[in-house]
């Protein structure tokens, strides 16, 4: 028997996705806002150095430093490469919506901290030519480092995702 219902309208399907932008706006906003605020608190490069902001004596500062690498400064120097890889993972995302599951609130979410977290980032690589870095932790001796609230988004919503993927049982998956 032919399906007879009708097909949604483009807002309707555009609806269906409404938390991953919600929460895509959300990081994309909140990085960009608190980004301009250490522009305007201080100047570029103050990791280590007279000019940063000690917020909790040897454990956590504000910093403004500009990374043209990834985490870790993977690829530093790359950032057209990186803003091409931001693109890609962004196009990949869209094009796999239905298999990766976007229909269902929890991944709406995961995948609207990382997309926001990389649109992010990306703004930064084509208006600046580097990501702005500003949260500064230190561990005993270990410094981590720095990164904004784009890489938060990318992290968490990463994690979010695995999680998901590894607790979710699909109607195929074997009964753990």
């Amino acid at each position: 028997m032919p399906d007879t219902s009708p097909k949604p309208t483009r807002f309707q399907r555009f609806l269906a996705y409404r938390w991953l932008y919600v929460c895509a706006l959300a990081v994309f906003a909140l990085d960009q806002i608190s980004k301009a605020w250490i522009a305007r608190l201080m100047p570029l490069g103050t990791y280590g150095s007279p000019g940063h902001i000690e917020v909790i004596p040897g454990f956590f500062n504000l910093v403004h430093v500009g990374n043209t690498g990834a985490a870790w400064s993977i690829l530093t120097g790359r950032s057209t490469i990186l803003a091409l890889l931001a693109v890609a993972a962004l196009v990949a995302i869209f094009l796999l919506r239905r298999a990766i599951g976007l229909r269902r609130l929890s991944t709406q979410i995961a995948f609207g901290l990382l997309c926001g977290g990389i649109v992010g980032n990306l703004v930064d690589r084509i208006a600046r030519g580097h990501v702005v870095d500003f949260l500064d932790f230190h561990f005993g001796n270990y410094t981590y480092p720095a990164f904004n609230i784009a890489d938060s988004g990318i992290c968490v919503g990463v994690v979010m995702y695995v999680l998901i993927t590894f607790f979710t049982r699909t109607p195929d998956s074997p009964s753990r």
